[in-house]
C-alpha cells in the first residue's frame, strides 16, 4: 500500500474519538454499547487440525448458544490476513450493557447444559472445540461511538477486516468542539462517500491495557479494495479540502495523536457470525 496515501488518511480517520457524538444525524440508537474482543491463536500442535471440522464445532455452538443467548447483540470470528502473529484469531461479541457481559457468560453456561444435558457427552464436545485453540488468549473491552457505516444486516459474505490502531495524546489545548466539527465533516465528505467500504465502525477503549487506544474497523470486499479504499479517500480529501486548507487542518489534529499507528487485516468468517 502507499505509504503517503496510509498516512495522510491515518490523520483524517482519527479524528473521531471524543465521547459526546451527538452532532452525528446518523439513527444509531440500536448500535451496541460494548463489545469485547478475544485474540486466540491456533493450536499448531493440534495434528488433525481441519479448517471445516472447525466450523462445524463453532457452528453447532452458534446454534445451540450463541444464536439463542438474549445478552449477546453480534457474535463474529476473525482469521488472520496480515497482522504480527499468523496463529491469531480474534472473536468478537457486543452487547447492549455492561451488565449484559456478565449475564452472556451466565446464560452462555445454562444453555450449553441445556443443547448437552449428558455431561459426558457434554465434556466431549468443549473438549474438542477448545483443542483447536492454544491455552493462552487475551480479552479487551472497547466503546463503540457513532460515526459508523453499517455493514447490512444480510450481508454472507466473507469479507475483509482492515484495523487500524491509533493512540491519543489528550493535549491541554484540545477542545470538544474543534474535533467535533472535523470528525463530523470527516465522515460526511470521506468515509459516507466512499463506496469501497462497506462498513466503518469507531470504537474507543473501555477497558483493557491501554487508555490511549482508538480502534477503527472496516470492512472491504477484498484486499484488492482495500487499496482502492486508500486510494478513494486520498482523492475525497483532495476534494474536500484542496491545497494549504488541507494542511491547515492537519496541524489541527495532528496535536492529538502520537503518529505511531498499527495496521492489520482479517477475514471475517461469514457463517459464523450471529
Amino acid at each position: 500500500m502507499k505509504t503517503t496515501t496510509n498516512l495522510k488518511f491515518i490523520a483524517m480517520a482519527s479524528i473521531m474519538f471524543l465521547l459526546n457524538f451527538s452532532v452525528f444525524a446518523q439513527n444509531e440508537a440500536e448500535r451496541p454499547k460494548y463489545l469485547s474482543v478475544t485474540t486466540m491463536h491456533w493450536n499448531m500442535d493440534k495434528d488433525d487440525f481441519s479448517m471445516d471440522a472447525w466450523k462445524a464445532i463453532e457452528k453447532e455452538y452458534l446454534q445451540k448458544v450463541v444464536s439463542k443467548n438474549q445478552y449477546i447483540i453480534s457474535a463474529s470470528y476473525y482469521t488472520h490476513l496480515f497482522s504480527p502473529d499468523n496463529s491469531e484469531v480474534l472473536y468478537v461479541q457486543t452487547y447492549p450493557s455492561w451488565e449484559a457481559m456478565e449475564k452472556a457468560a451466565e446464560r452462555a453456561e445454562e444453555l450449553a447444559k441445556q443443547a448437552w444435558p449428558d455431561e459426558t457427552a457434554r465434556g466431549k464436545f468443549f473438549k474438542n472445540r477448545d483443542s483447536y485453540m492454544a491455552i493462552y488468549h487475551s480479552d479487551e473491552i472497547y466503546a463503540p461511538i457513532d460515526g459508523a457505516k453499517l455493514i447490512p444486516q444480510d450481508n454472507t459474505k466473507d469479507l475483509v477486516l482492515y484495523v487500524r490502531k491509533t493512540h491519543f495524546t489528550f493535549p491541554e489545548d484540545g477542545s470538544q468542539k474543534e474535533f467535533n466539527e472535523m470528525r463530523a465533516e470527516n465522515f460526511a465528505k470521506v468515509l459516507s462517500k466512499n463506496e469501497y467500504i462497506k462498513g466503518y465502525y469507531p470504537n474507543v477503549h473501555a477497558w483493557g491495557s491501554d487508555k490511549t487506544e482508538f480502534i477503527e474497523a472496516f470492512f472491504v470486499d477484498s484486499m484488492c479494495d482495500m487499496e482502492k479504499m486508500f486510494d478513494k479517500n486520498s482523492e475525497l480529501i483532495d476534494q474536500a479540502w484542496p491545497g494549504d486548507t488541507g494542511k491547515q487542518r492537519g496541524k489541527k489534529w495532528g496535536k492529538y495523536f502520537t503518529g505511531i499507528h498499527g495496521d492489520a487485516a482479517y477475514t471475517l468468517v461469514a457463517e459464523l457470525s450471529k
